[in-house]
């Protein structure tokens, strides 16, 4: 929305507006010197700015990250320098911290195994509806999408085996090293076992459980293990082999108070530069032309 746009759909005045952007209040663009006002995120700032309706924060979350580990934004965190901890271990470990106000935002990729298409518009935001892991707790829960990374099969170097497909890991009997059953990468690998129509237990599964995609990586790189189910980042930074099996959404959950909070919006300000457009492609596996888009908004 322009200025003038803006200012009618708040009913306010177009002074208000600028006094607005020059205090950094409203969420706005600037394109070739001209003010634009994103709609989603104006709707997100009005519902931010909201008292009452939903479940009311009496303290503030600590300056925690928590959930799925992703490379991308472990780098741009350390970029932002917004002061923020990070506790990876799985993203549905990490929404119950954040549920339970113990992180102020976490990194989530789960599939909807019950859709058509796990890996559709309801990943993720299934969480947060009617028998999902929130439970109903996610009234003020805004999901923005991070990024959409390749996930598949990480291989020793080389693929000595020949391994291009899940079914080809069950009829050559390879052991995959796997995540804890709260990683949405051992999520989504049961998933797409599920979608094949292959038999439970066909894939033979090591009794170590990685907690992290880089233990498993560090497995097949030490020759532990045959295979890893993880992105294809992870494969690239130990020098293995990837095989792709399906593009995944990884999402942040964030209170939409915190949205627009300093910590937050230090994060989204490495996004816009050339050197994250930079880094993504240097990691090789991430697609970011939808970083931002909130994909849910309780």
């Amino acid at each position: 929305m322009t200025t003038s746009e803006i200012a009618a759909y708040l009913r306010i005045k177009e002074r208000k507006i600028y006094d607005l952007v020059a205090s950094n209040r409203i969420p706005c663009t600037r394109v070739t010197g001209k003010l634009l006002f994103p709609k989603p995120l104006i709707d997100l700032w009005i519902a931010s700015e909201t008292e009452g309706g939903g479940l009311e924060r009496t303290e503030r979350r600590p300056p925690i990250v928590a959930g799925s580990h992703d490379p991308l934004l472990d780098w741009a965190l350390r970029q932002a320098d917004a002061g923020l901890a990070t506790l990876f271990d799985g993203s549905l470990n990490g929404l119950r911290l954040f549920l339970e106000g113990q992180a102020l935002f976490c990194g989530l990729h789960v599939p909807d195994a019950s859709a058509e298409d796990p890996l559709g518009s309801t990943a993720n935001r299934y969480l947060f509806g009617a028998g999902g892991e929130a439970g109903g707790a996610a009234a003020r829960v805004v999901l923005v999408e991070w990024a959409r990374r390749s996930q598949g099969l990480i291989l020793p170097k080389g693929n000595p085996k020949n391994i291009q497909s899940l079914q080809d890991l069950a009829q050559q009997g390879a052991l995959l090293r796997p995540r804890q059953p709260q990683a949405g990468s051992r999520v989504l690998l049961e998933t797409l076992i599920m979608k094949a129509n292959m038999k439970p237990g066909s894939v033979q599964m090591d009794k170590t459980v990685a907690r992290s995609e880089m233990e498993a990586a560090t497995a097949i790189a030490d020759g532990e293990v045959d295979a890893a189910f993880g992105i294809a980042a992870v494969a690239k930074r130990f020098d293995l082999d990837f095989v792709p099996l399906a593009t995944e959404r990884y999402d942040l959950a964030i209170d939409r108070r915190d949205y627009f909070e300093k910590p937050f919006q230090a994060l989204l300000a490495v996004t816009r530069s050339s050197q994250f457009a930079e880094q993504a492609e240097r990691l090789t596996g991430y697609d970011i032309s939808g970083l931002g888009q909130v994909m849910f908004n309780g």
